[in-house]
């Protein structure tokens, strides 16, 4: 029983590899309509699933996202005005370091107003100080540092100048200038003068310590900004949770930037996937045409198979495996090329190569494996003739 099981199998993937290589054109043409359809499919998957983390990164790199600031109409336990505007620096402390498994860049900023003016001269000029915490001030005001003096970097009154403000006071990085607020005075030496294309490049920033020190504030801040990673929902929820956490403070997210992003990947991800049913759509119907063409011809072998014995189930099961092999041998090829196609794509549309993304292959193979079931269904049709009629002539 056993070994004519083994040759009934062997015979069923003999007359499978016969129905295959039958006619090599057409099944050149029908591999050719499969793979075409798993490559643009895997490469629009590819960049649909890359397209998020694209977006991602190009708006992170527009800076902070969220924003931890006093709470309006909120006072000071001392009723000191200047500090009913401020936030404790602990808050620091309490904030999350990570978001869907990313670190969050976050600084903290005491901002004064104050007047400055260069070593030696005795002009001095109104300015905004801004106190940072150097750690992650980097990503959340993204900037090109258009001077640099490494060796100043580390000193402890070492500062940054804006473009706009160091054309005004004609500051180079080196220089040293004199900073006085609230009847205060400190000096800083100049590191890095930075080009922000924002509000930034008229601002002066120093250690957090030193402006404290000059708005007679410790161990407070203006605001803090975070640059938080993650899907628009992702983020939202952040927002939520972090406000919940801190009553004290007024938790948000800068609206232009979250709405952007999610309306943005929205329309990217709805062209995208719309465009792979498209793809899948045609293929089927190229497949079908196709298929409409091996119905025809094999009415007559299809009676005969019935006429000796072959049940209809047993012709169903050959059409089947065919069609699935077919889908397997263009989706393996096709998706393959496709992957390497997203990686070029984005290069073109994102100034940055995509990332093959493993999981589109099985995927994308799935998906042409059923589009050739799907276009196998003229063979259906075939499977219920009759053998007499066959041999008649009459279908």
């Amino acid at each position: 029983m056993a070994r004519n099981l083994v040759s009934r199998t062997a015979m069923f993937w003999r007359i499978v590899r016969r129905l295959l290589t039958a006619n090599y054109a057409r099944l050149f043409v029908i591999l050719l309509a499969l793979g075409a359809g798993a490559a643009v499919t895997a490469a629009l998957l590819n960049l649909q699933i890359d397209a998020n983390k694209r977006l991602t990164t190009e708006f992170r790199a527009l800076g902070a996202n969220v924003i931890v600031a006093p709470k309006a109409g909120t006072a000071s336990e001392s009723g000191d005005a200047a500090s009913s505007s401020t936030i404790e620096e602990t808050i620091l402390r309490r904030l999350p370091r990570q978001n869907d498994g990313k670190p969050i860049p976050t600084v903290g900023f005491l901002y004064l107003i104050g007047s400055v003016a260069k070593q030696g001269q005795d002009k001095f000029e109104p300015a905004v100080l801004a106190g940072t915490t150097e750690q992650g001030l980097a990503e959340v005001r993204p900037g090109v540092r258009t001077e640099f003096w490494a060796v100043e970097e580390t000193d402890a009154s070492a500062c940054e100048i804006g473009a706009k403000a160091a054309a005004e006071f004609q500051v180079k990085a080196g220089d040293i200038l004199v900073l006085r607020a609230q009847g205060r005075e400190a000096t800083c030496t100049v590191f890095s003068v930075v080009a922000t294309g924002g509000a930034e490049d008229a601002q002066i920033f120093v250690p957090l310590v030193l402006a404290q020190m000059l708005g007679g504030l410790a161990g407070r801040l203006s605001l803090i900004e975070m640059s938080v990673t993650g899907r628009p929902t992702s983020i939202q929820k952040f927002i939520a949770e972090l406000s919940r956490n801190l009553p004290e403070a007024d938790v948000h997210g800068i609206k232009q930037f979250t709405e952007a992003e999610g309306k943005l990947y929205s329309r990217v991800s709805g062209v995208l996937s719309a465009t792979v049913l498209l793809v899948l759509l045609l293929t089927s119907l190229c497949v079908m045409a196709g298929m409409s063409n091996i119905a025809v011809e094999r009415k007559n072998d299809v009676g005969l198979m019935k006429a000796i014995g072959g049940s209809v189930q047993r012709v169903v099961q050959l059409f089947l495996a065919e069609a699935v092999l077919m889908g397997l041998m263009a989706g393996i090829v096709g998706s393959a090329i496709g992957i390497l196609l997203s990686i070029q794509l984005g290069k073109a549309v994102f100034g940055v190569a995509a990332q093959p993304r493993w999981i589109v292959y099985p995927v994308a193979v799935t998906l042409t494996v059923i589009v050739s079931i799907a276009s196998a269904f003229p063979l259906r049709h075939i499977a219920g003739i009759r053998p007499a009629s066959v041999f008649r002539g009459e279908e």
